[in-house]
């Protein structure tokens, strides 16, 4: 019987501002070692002898950093893009219905960005949930608190099943301090990990029962999927009509088929805030964790991360959360870090460019960054991966400038072509028709100036592109 890894990979990460952005979630992001938690969780099961093949399911914006991610690791995946979020029930319903999923299959659904340090554990508690999921039970995976946590759900253990599980007793929303510490002390309370193992036929049974019109869009979605490159891409008008809502509320709370594998010593966190890095991360004598270009004086039980290159000195804290990118800075009381979601919130409504993304943009072809910007010019360093080239384009607002720092360039301008070597330079007056291809084996640097009366990444008109885009 195949296990197939279903992982889910939609989550914007906004707690884990201003590091996480909405282009460049937190599961790509190498938080906690040198590898993304996207990686991380994919390498867990990189075992064929155990595991067949993941299947990944993402939003658009995200399919080539993750299909880029994946080939560095060398996992072969299929990815499934879903052309609006909906929540945990649909993706899980989705990956049982694929048509390469194999009917006797075991479907492991795992958040992206979920940090585990203990793997043996974690694979011993995975059998557990396997075995009790072909005994057709909709399982989930529960650790054992440690702490009385106000930021997870709780699942009350009820009857015990073989294979080291138990059936549900009851869901528990997020308590408050003081019932949190009531769980602790009944001993029979879980955190709820959000990690579900399943036959396709046994979700597929319980959604005909508990929300027929979910798994009928379902269905409609995957049958009208289509290729797009190396991507399925579910139909949009089928995936769009779903209200969404998680797999816990949808069938777990629902079915009598519910089971939870207690699981100790995972060392299982959600990554969900800087405090949970702070509380999973490599502390020095003062509590402190640090990551980056760092200088700490009497400062104690803090986390102080930088990036880029630049600088954080704390002199005389305690307790803080210090975060720094090259466009935005995070001071936040490591106990309000829940917080953080709010600020992201207003910082929506007044519509700021830092939520969205960082001065760092990848696109799949590799890279911009941008240097400078004010009144009518902006200057941008690209780098464009080996073999690979932008779209055919033009702008009505703006022209451009490029310098070949480093690499050689073929740059199409309306009907010439022109090669390009280190040190030269080319104009692209507003309108013209141009493409920059990378020809060689090495990445290809310019630095790009652009000029005009509006230089918003929204002044392109492409003629063709390799990715398939078309803004």
């Amino acid at each position: 019987m195949t296990i197939i890894p279903v992982i889910l990979s939609g989550g914007a990460g906004v707690r884990l501002w201003p590091l996480s952005r909405q282009d460049y979630p937190k599961q790509l992001l190498p938080l906690t070692g040198d590898l993304s938690l996207l990686q991380q969780t994919a390498k867990r099961f990189a075992d064929r002898g155990v595991y067949g093949d993941p299947v990944v399911i993402c939003n658009d914006a995200h399919r080539f950093a993750i299909a880029e991610q994946l080939l560095q690791i060398g996992i072969a995946a299929r990815i499934v893009i879903e052309p609006v979020g909906k929540n945990t029930a649909p993706a899980a319903a989705v990956a049982a219905l694929l048509p390469e999923v194999p009917a006797d299959a075991v479907l492991l659904l795992l958040p992206s960005d979920h940090v585990i340090t203990h793997e043996q554990a974690f694979h011993q508690a995975i059998a557990s949930a396997v075995a009790t999921a072909r005994d057709g039970y909709m399982v989930t995976m529960g650790v054992t608190p440690t702490h009385p946590e106000t930021g997870f759900g709780y699942i009350r253990q009820g009857e015990v099943l073989p294979h080291a599980a138990c059936k549900i007793a009851a869901f528990v929303e997020k308590p408050d301090a003081a019932t949190a510490q009531q769980y602790i002390n009944a001993g029979t309370y879980l955190w709820n990990t959000g990690i579900f193992a399943y036959r396709p036929q046994t979700l597929i049974a319980e959604l005909e029962q508990h929300n027929p019109a979910m798994l009928a869009a379902c269905q409609q979605a995957v049958a009208k999927a289509v290729r797009d490159l190396d991507f399925t891409r579910l139909d949009k008008e089928s995936f769009g009509g779903i209200i969404g809502d998680s797999i816990d509320y949808t069938v777990m709370e629902k079915t009598t088929k519910a089971a939870v594998v207690p699981a100790t010593n995972l060392g299982w966190s959600d990554a969900g805030s800087w405090s949970a890095l702070w509380d999973i991360g490599h502390k020095d004598a003062a509590g402190n964790v640090r990551q980056g270009d760092v200088t700490l004086m009497d400062t104690r039980n803090s986390y102080v991360r930088t990036h880029d290159k630049q600088l954080i000195a704390t002199i005389g804290v305690d307790n803080l959360v210090v975060v720094a990118t090259k466009d935005a800075i995070l001071i936040a009381d490591k106990s309000r870090t829940q917080d953080v979601k709010q600020v992201v919130e207003q910082l929506k409504k007044q519509q700021r460019s830092e939520v969205q993304h960082h001065r760092m943009v990848y696109r799949p072809w590799g890279s911009y960054e941008s240097i400078d910007d004010g009144d009518r010019f902006q200057v941008k360093r690209l780098v464009v991966k080996p073999g690979q080239k932008l779209s055919l384009q033009k702008h009505f607002h703006r022209a451009e400038h490029w310098v070949v720092v480093n690499g050689t360039a073929i740059v199409q301008k309306d009907n010439e072509e022109v090669l390009l070597c280190e040190n030269e330079s080319i104009y692209l007056p507003l309108g013209c028709v141009h493409r920059l291809v990378n020809p060689g084996k090495l990445p290809l640097i310019l630095v790009e100036v652009q000029s005009g009366s509006y230089l918003g990444e929204d002044d392109i008109v492409r003629f063709e592109d390799t990715y398939g885009r078309v803004a």
